[in-house]
Formats: C-alpha cells, sequence, structure tokens
C-alpha cells in the first residue's frame, strides 16, 4: 500500500490585504478601539450548536483563555475578535475577566479576510487540529501566529515565518506572544515570511500535488 500526504491549501484570491483607512472604518463600525492589541481566535470551540456553553477541549478554549489572561496581564489593553460559532464558554470566560471582546456572526465566508486584517495576532491553542485553515488564512492577511504542536502547523510553521510552541502551556503561548506584540521587527519579518509561505501553499500551486495525489 502506497500513502501520499497533500497539505491543506489556500485560495489567495479570498484573503486579500485592505488599507490602513479601510481597517479604521471596520473598526469604528464593530467598535473595536483602535489603540488595543486584537487577538483573533475563528472556530468553533463548544460541544453542539446551542451556543456552546460546554468547551471541546480537544479545540483548546480553555488555553485560549488562560492564554489570554497572561497576555492581558502584561499588555493591559487587550481586545480579542472571535468568529465562528458555539463560543459561549470563551465569552463567558473573557467577561469573568473582564477583557473586552467581540464575537461576530459572519455567515459569508468571503468576508471573514477583513476579520482577519484587523488583528495583530492570531492564536492557535488546540490540543488536536487536522489544520487549522486559520494558519495559512492569517499568513495570507499578513498577521502573525503562534500556534501549539498540532496538524498542519507543525509541517508548515518555521523559525522565520510564525511561532510554534513546545508545549500547550498558556505560559509557553503568552510568552511567546508578548515578545512578538513588543518586537515590531520581529513582528514584520515573521509577516513577510508567513505571506511567502501563504503563496507557496496556494491552491493553484498545489495543482500538481494533488494530480499526482489521485494517480498513486
Amino acid at each position: 500500500n502506497k500513502s501520499k500526504n497533500s497539505p491543506m491549501g489556500i485560495n489567495l484570491e479570498d484573503f486579500t490585504i485592505i488599507s490602513e483607512n479601510e481597517k479604521k472604518e471596520i473598526k469604528n463600525k464593530l467598535r473595536i478601539p483602535d489603540n488595543m492589541t486584537v487577538i483573533g481566535s475563528f472556530q468553533k470551540d463548544g460541544v453542539g450548536w446551542d451556543g456552546g456553553d460546554k468547551p471541546k477541549l480537544i479545540k483548546g478554549p480553555d488555553i485560549l483563555v488562560s492564554s489570554i489572561k497572561k497576555i492581558n496581564e502584561i499588555k493591559k489593553n487587550i481586545f480579542v475578535l472571535l468568529l465562528g460559532p458555539s463560543r459561549k464558554y470563551v465569552k463567558n470566560q473573557l467577561k469573568k475577566l473582564n477583557i473586552p471582546f467581540l464575537h461576530v456572526f459572519e455567515k459569508d465566508n468571503r468576508q471573514i479576510y477583513k476579520y482577519y486584517n484587523l488583528l495583530n495576532l492570531y492564536l492557535i491553542t488546540s490540543r488536536e487540529e487536522g489544520g487549522p485553515k486559520a494558519l495559512l488564512e492569517s499568513m495570507a492577511c499578513k498577521i502573525p501566529v503562534v500556534s501549539t504542536p498540532v496538524g498542519q502547523c507543525i509541517d508548515i510553521i518555521n523559525k522565520n515565518n510564525g511561532v510554534l510552541c513546545d508545549t500547550f502551556s498558556p505560559q509557553e503561548i503568552s510568552n511567546k506572544a508578548i515578545k512578538i506584540l513588543d518586537n515590531d521587527n520581529f513582528s514584520k519579518s515573521l509577516i513577510e515570511e508567513g505571506f511567502v509561505t501563504s503563496k507557496f501553499h496556494s491552491i493553484d500551486n498545489q495543482k500538481d500535488l494533488w494530480e499526482d495525489f489521485f494517480n498513486i
């Protein structure tokens, strides 16, 4: 038996970069303060479809909240932008911590790129993943990523294009997130290399891989 691996690609036409003016307009419309550091998490991480009171632990919502809490203790000006269904657990925990957040119900997947563009950082805190799609989507929108060692992140992230944690520890995640947020040059270098990585993994560049995959 033969097995082949083809990575999850990205359609770059769906994830474009918007202007600073457009970012400000969207932030004003969503009432996101312009002077705050915006951290994103766009996924489903609650059990079931009734709001998500109970955390789906493989998606790491508890790790996400603990990491944001630690980041906020140092940075003090964190705003969390959430997309995706069943986020009630995360929202309830952020309320208890008095950390401002916005949960957007965006039904049109073609509009998600706008929300990525508003971020200063994207966090992947899952315990298990196949992808996630958010890695390349963030990179395509020039947003730096900190991830736990899961799924495709292990294969795609290197020391130049993102930050891959060795553990699932909120302390490690927060330390590495703060390093990005406190160092503009480091952040910019990750962003530029991440953008190159997203182009490398575009669907157009994967045509030969998939042709080979189906001709095992």
